[in-house]
C-alpha cells in the first residue's frame, strides 16, 4: 500500500493516454449536482487512475495537503492564494480545465481575493539593505596621482643622466644619444576587480528572473506598489523576468524547482522541494560579498 493513499486509490496505474477525456466523469451532472471542489479533482484523479502519490510525485505539493483539499479542507494551503494555486496545479495533473474549479471555489469563498498591500503579506520576509556601488570616482583619482608620480620620477631620473654625462668629458653626443628621445607611453594601473563586487548591477531599478529548470512551481510576484505582476504556474523549462524601480515581492510555491536571478547574479540558498519561500528584493541586491 503506498504511504498516504486512501483504499480507493489503490487501484493499478493506468496509462493516462488510456483515458480519452477525465471530464467525461462530469458530463451531466446538473448546476445544482455539481460536486464540490475537492470531490471533483478527487473523483478526476481516480477516473485518470491516478493514486495521491502520483499527483505529488507530478505536481511537488505534498501528500498532506493533496488529501485535505480532495476533503476540501483548504486551511492547510495558507491562505486563499495559496489554494487558488494548488486547485489550479492538482486540476491540471489530473486533466481538468481549473479555470470552472477557481470560479466555484471564490464563489464558495467570498469571491476572488483583492491584492493584498505589500507590507502585510511580506512582513515576515527578508528585507536586504541596498548596497552602495564601489566608488570609482576615487579610484581615477588614485591612479591619476599614481602616473603624474611615476611620470615626474622619470623625467627627474633622466635630466641627472645627462648631468653626469657631461661631467665626464662626453661633450659630443653620439649618433644615438642625439635623437629625438622616444616618448615613454605609461598606461595606468587598473584596479584589481574583486570576485564580491557586482560591478554590472543595475543602480536605478531591481530586476529579478525566476526559472524552473528541473520542475515546476507556482509563483506569485509584486512591485513596491503590491501591484500583481505575475500569479500563476511556471512550468518546466519556463522562466519570467521582473523589474521595478525599488523592489520586487515574491511567493515561490515550490523553491526547490526554482533557479533565482537578481540583478544578473544567480541566489545561491539551500531551498527543499516543496518548501514555500516569500522574499523581497531591492535595488542593488544581492550584496557584495
Amino acid at each position: 500500500m503506498s504511504i498516504g493513499n486512501s483504499p480507493e486509490d489503490e487501484r493499478p496505474f493506468d496509462d493516462v493516454s488510456d483515458v480519452s477525456d477525465v471530464s467525461d466523469v462530469f458530463d451531466g451532472v446538473s448546476e445544482g449536482a455539481r460536486p464540490s471542489v475537492g470531490r471533483a479533482l478527487k473523483q478526476a484523479r481516480i477516473a485518470a487512475g491516478l493514486t495521491v502519490d502520483d499527483v505529488t510525485t507530478a505536481t511537488r505539493v505534498r501528500i498532506a495537503i493533496v488529501h485535505a483539499i480532495e476533503a476540501d479542507n483548504f486551511e492547510p494551503c495558507g491562505g486563499d492564494v495559496y489554494a487558488r494555486g494548488h486547485i489550479r496545479t492538482l486540476a491540471r495533473a489530473v486533466h481538468l480545465d481549473p479555470a470552472p474549479l477557481i470560479t466555484q471555489y471564490d464563489a464558495e469563498h467570498g469571491g476572488r481575493p483583492a491584492p493584498t498591500p505589500a507590507a502585510p503579506l511580506f512582513e515576515a520576509e527578508r528585507i536586504r539593505p541596498e548596497r552602495r556601488g564601489p566608488n570609482w570616482t576615487a579610484a581615477m583619482v588614485a591612479a591619476i596621482v599614481v602616473v603624474i608620480g611615476f611620470v615626474g620620477f622619470t623625467m627627474v631620473n633622466g635630466g641627472d643622466g645627462d648631468k653626469a654625462n657631461v661631467a665626464d668629458g662626453d661633450a659630443t653626443p653620439s649618433a644615438s644619444e642625439s635623437s629625438t628621445p622616444k616618448s615613454q607611453k605609461t598606461t595606468a594601473p587598473k584596479p584589481e576587480a574583486s570576485d564580491s563586487a557586482i560591478a554590472a548591477a543595475p543602480q536605478d531599478k531591481v530586476i529579478v528572473k525566476v526559472s524552473a529548470p528541473d520542475g515546476r512551481s507556482w509563483i506569485s510576484a509584486k512591485d513596491h506598489s503590491g501591484r500583481l505582476l505575475f500569479d500563476g504556474l511556471l512550468a518546466q523549462g519556463d522562466s519570467k523576468t521582473f523589474e521595478d524601480s525599488s523592489k520586487i515581492n515574491l511567493v515561490l510555491g515550490d523553491a526547490g524547482a526554482i533557479d533565482l536571478f537578481v540583478n544578473g547574479k544567480k541566489i545561491e540558498d539551500d531551498w527543499q522541494p516543496g518548501a514555500v519561500e516569500r522574499l523581497t528584493y531591492t535595488k542593488g541586491d544581492p550584496q557584495a560579498g
